[in-house]
Order: structure tokens, then C-alpha cells, then sequence
């Protein structure tokens, strides 16, 4: 039986034992990932990279030709006669600046106040037991499976009759309530996560009930936060369907969809100003990315509860 087993325990070591040769070693992994695998990873993540990068630059492409030359026969990122004449024209000819300005002003306040109902209302549908508590998930869960065009006569006719169109206000509304029930469910999942023993030790200790929610809860939900505030940012600054329905008249508060269109008309489409204002739009969701990305990762590790 010892025989029979220290042979076995030998031949586990034989086929273990690292190759010598290099293209053994290549493709062999003692521990982690071989090199042929991390190989293999790169690889296709450059190449789905590139597939994703590649059409923006033909905007910006497009956006440097003089012009609307919308088609070329050169593939250079870079045109040879390139020129920001596309970019000067937006910023000067048109009213871009207060389309991106209003559009800001939109998509902060529908933010801040989807993180604000989503984050209160999903602590409450994840800490207490109340009846109709799973009706109330399902019916959130619901509404999104609605699509977004058969809501446009209801929200529409809502707001008529709060007098509501053509404003601000409605607007911000609207967006609103078409994404918290999202935000609540992504809200309420994390905060499943979080002990409660936490909040209890912080109440042994004085808190109330809203102060261990503010000072504990909230801190280490960042990055949940974080996926709610740019989910309910993107969800307005990329809506033309609803902005066209409630700002229709008020060119004053037209977003920045809204505005673009002016550059098409019925037989010509100035290409170039399109491109050019088209990665203009894109510098405030970037940077806003950019600068919420450290409280993604940072808040992925902080707060963790040990044992």
C-alpha cells in the first residue's frame, strides 16, 4: 500500500515539474495564468478596444475636415488640412453653450435627486418587513420592463394638467421617476450586503436610526452611490425623446439633443459642426467618469467588515 502510494505521490511530482523547454514554458502555469493565456487575454482586449475606439475617431476625423465632407477616400485620423474651424463655428454660430448648459443643469438636479428617493426608499425596503414589501419590489421591477415610448401620452398628459410643460421642473420629474425604481433595486441589493450588526453597535452607542444611515450605511454604499448618480446622469443627458415632448416651444431651456438638430435640414446636414459638438458632449460625461472612477475602486475596499 506505502509502495502504491509513494509512486502515485511521485508521479503527481513528475507531472507538476515545470518544463525546461521555452515553449513549454510558454504555455505551462505553475501557479496564476500561463503566458500563452495572458497572451491570449491582451489580445482580445486590444482588439475589442480598438473596435470600440476606432468610430469615434472617425468623428473627430470628421469633426477636423474644413467643411461637411462627410466621406474621403484617406483613412488618416488626421486630416492633412485639418482645422478647428468645425469646433469654432458650434461655440460661435450657434447656441451650443446654453444647450450644454441647460442640459447640465437637468441631468445634476435629476441626479441628485434619484441618489436621494433611491437611496432612502431602498434602505427602507431593505431593513424593514412591511406588508406589501415584495409587491412593492415587484411592482419597481415592473416598470421597467415598459418600454420607454408607451410612457411618453401618460407622462405627457400628466403634465399638462400640472401645467408643467415647457419647463424645468417637468422635465426633471419625469426623468426621475423613470429611473429610481431601477436605482432603488440596485440600492437595496447592496445594502443586503452591509451587516447590521453595524448599525446596531452604532445605535448601543447613542445614534439614531437616521444617523447610523448617514454615517455608516451611506459611506460604505460610495460605490453603489456612485452607479446610481451616473446611471440617473446618463438616462437625462442622453434623452431626446422626452426633452422633444416637454421643451418642444421653449427653445430658452432646449438640452443639448435638442439643440443638434438644427444643424440637420431637410436637404443638407452641416456634418462637420455635428461631429464637432458630438465630442464636444462627450468631455462632461467623461470627466465626470473619470472623477467618480476612484470612488468605484476605492469604495469596492473600504469599509469591509473583518470576521
Amino acid at each position: 500500500m506505502s509502495t502504491t502510494t509513494s509512486s502515485r505521490t511521485s508521479t503527481q511530482t513528475v507531472s507538476r515539474k515545470k518544463p525546461e523547454s521555452a515553449v513549454g514554458r510558454f504555455f505551462y502555469a505553475q501557479r496564476g495564468d500561463s503566458p500563452f493565456k495572458r497572451l491570449l487575454i491582451h489580445l482580445t482586449l486590444i482588439l475589442a478596444s480598438v473596435i470600440a475606439v476606432y468610430p469615434v475617431l472617425r468623428v473627430v476625423t470628421i469633426s477636423l475636415r474644413p467643411g461637411d465632407r462627410l466621406l474621403s477616400t484617406s483613412l488618416a485620423i488626421i486630416p492633412a488640412d485639418a482645422s478647428f474651424e468645425n469646433y469654432i463655428k458650434v461655440l460661435t454660430a450657434t447656441d451650443f453653450v446654453l444647450w450644454v448648459w441647460n442640459s447640465l443643469a437637468i441631468t445634476a438636479a435629476t441626479a441628485i435627486i434619484g441618489v436621494i428617493l433611491a437611496s432612502t426608499s431602498a434602505y427602507a425596503f431593505s431593513r424593514w418587513r412591511f406588508p406589501g414589501r415584495n409587491a412593492g419590489l415587484i411592482f419597481l421591477l415592473a416598470t421597467q420592463m415598459i418600454p420607454a415610448a408607451m410612457l411618453m401620452v401618460p407622462l405627457f398628459i400628466l403634465a399638462v394638467q400640472v401645467n408643467l410643460i415647457g419647463t424645468y421642473r417637468g422635465l426633471v420629474i419625469a426623468y426621475s421617476v423613470t429611473s429610481i425604481p431601477f436605482s432603488i433595486w440596485i440600492l437595496k441589493g447592496y445594502y443586503d450586503t452591509i451587516p447590521v450588526d453595524l448599525e446596531q453597535a452604532a445605535m448601543i452607542d447613542g445614534a439614531t436610526r437616521m444617523m447610523a444611515f448617514y454615517r455608516i450605511i451611506l459611506p460604505l454604499s460610495t460605490p453603489a452611490l456612485a452607479v446610481v448618480f451616473l446611471f440617473n446622469f446618463m438616462t437625462a443627458w442622453n434623452d431626446y425623446l422626452l426633452a422633444r415632448i416637454f421643451l418642444a416651444n421653449a427653445t430658452d431651456i432646449w438640452t443639448w439633443p435638442l439643440g443638434l438638430q438644427l444643424l440637420q435640414g431637410q436637404f443638407t446636414t452641416a456634418w462637420g459642426q455635428f461631429a464637432a459638438a458630438s465630442i464636444l458632449v462627450m468631455i462632461p460625461v467623461v470627466s465626470l467618469f473619470l472623477y467618480s472612477s476612484k470612488y468605484l475602486i476605492g469604495g469596492l475596499t473600504a469599509g469591509g467588515v473583518k470576521g
